[in-house]
């Protein structure tokens, strides 16, 4: 008869391997699926650089994703009769969310090689990545295993995405939610160094600032915001006008967006919020006398720690046949 030692040790044995099966790994698809990751790389550079506002969208559908019940790929699913119930596409953050078709159009290629295996959270993980990368962005390591979530609800997506108006606190209390530290909030707040953005995120700032009609923010760059009410944004009622997050660079994955921070010309409110800390301020300051490759380097660190926010697991949830519905 086995000693309680032994059984103990046996018992810890199985809890590792059994928890070893239950995390994200790199090629995780090797033997199920081997050309998962290759023909999702193929779509990307094939498709992106013809349209390089994918990668901004991707990313963005990436952060909402992981911040409503893990990177689970629950922003996709759409609003079903069946169960009433609205979903994270419906929330406020996501109704300016693009790139659906694009996952869609990877979802049936890989379902084509092999059905019933890759998951939509992973597809989004991947794409993200890779289209970052055919941008001249930075390339970091996209573990995989990830399952697709069955649940999807538009007031928890309302609740737990950053607002573009979010101060400092509501930002730290956000991220650290998530696990993740304000180091992973500078960082991850320069994916804005690429994409657009609709007025109706930050026209508050330039009209309506405390409330009273013709105020604007102080903390908002004079000249700069000049140029957006005559050029851009020309009334708080305008929900139509983009506008380029990183003005002069907003297809190029660089510095230049910590470097508007720091003159004050952060478009959003959650941007300036950034440098109204020392601690972050200085480790903007950091990144603006570094160089690029370690800004890429720290971004893809941050984007890697994101990425197994609260994943899904082993036999948690479900490998989804379409990615706007949870199978029948």
């Amino acid at each position: 008869m086995a000693s309680f030692g032994n059984l103990m040790s046996i018992l810890v044995l199985c809890i590792i391997i059994g928890s070893g099966h239950a995390q994200l790994q790199l090629n995780f698809y090797a033997k199920s699926c081997p050309k998962a990751e290759k023909i999702i790389k193929d779509y990307v550079q094939q498709k992106v650089p013809k349209a390089p506002n994918t990668a901004a969208q991707i990313l963005r559908m990436h952060f909402h994703d992981c911040f409503v019940r893990g990177c689970d790929g629950s922003v996709l699913l759409n609003f079903t009769s069946s169960t009433g119930n609205q979903t994270e596409k419906q929330a406020n953050p996501n109704l300016t969310l693009r790139g659906f078709s694009f996952i869609d159009a990877v979802k049936r290629l890989v379902e084509k090689e092999c059905p019933g295996v890759v998951s939509c959270a992973d597809i989004i993980a991947l794409v993200a990545r890779d289209a970052v990368v055919a941008t001249g962005g930075p390339f970091w390591n996209v573990p995989t295993g990830r399952r697709d979530g069955t649940i999807s609800n538009v007031s928890e997506a309302n609740a737990d995405i950053p607002a573009p108006t979010s101060n400092f606190t509501r930002l730290q209390q956000s991220f650290a939610k998530k696990g993740l530290d304000l180091k992973d909030l500078v960082l991850l707040s320069g994916g804005h160094t690429i994409g657009v953005s609709h007025c109706s995120s930050f026209t508050e700032r330039l009209y309506n600032f405390t409330g009273v009609v013709g105020t604007q923010d102080p903390s908002l760059d004079s000249e700069y915001a000049d140029n957006l009410k005559s050029r851009k944004c020309k009334s708080i009622n305008d929900n139509t006008t983009i506008v380029e997050m990183d003005p002069g660079s907003f297809r190029t994955f660089d510095l230049s967006y910590y470097k508007l921070l720091l003159k004050r010309r952060g478009l959003f409110q959650s941007d300036a919020a950034l440098t109204k800390r020392s601690t972050t301020k200085s480790f903007i300051e950091q990144l603006v006398d570094g160089s690029l490759k370690e800004f890429f380097a720290e971004f893809g660190k941050a984007m890697e720690k994101m990425g197994k926010v609260e994943v899904k697991t082993g036999s948690a949830g479900e490998i989804r046949k379409q990615c706007a519905f949870v199978n029948s």
